[in-house]
């Protein structure tokens, strides 16, 4: 990287990062059906239970995406319900 250049925020959630959020979801063994994932990212981001009962990840746009993503489980498992 170049001294002086801005790295810039992500502006936009790509089919690939949403690709590799659902294979946590997966791993997760949470269905596809209960995850909304805006294209929009946020900063800061956010994993919230919605009214409806789904799972939204917004994905943190001033963060790199691979540290985001190693977070995301822990932030997941936060929102789970107790059984």
């Amino acid at each position: 990287m170049m001294k002086g250049v801005n790295v810039s925020l992500m502006d936009t959630v790509s089919f690939q990062h949403i690709t590799k959020i659902l294979e946590v979801t997966d791993e997760l063994d949470i269905s596809r059906e209960a995850v909304e994932i805006p294209l929009s990212p946020e900063s800061p981001g956010v994993v919230r239970r919605l009214s409806n009962g789904k799972l939204e990840i917004v994905v943190d746009a001033a963060l790199p995406f691979e540290d985001w993503l190693q977070s995301l489980p822990e932030k997941i498992q936060a929102q789970m319900p107790d059984d």
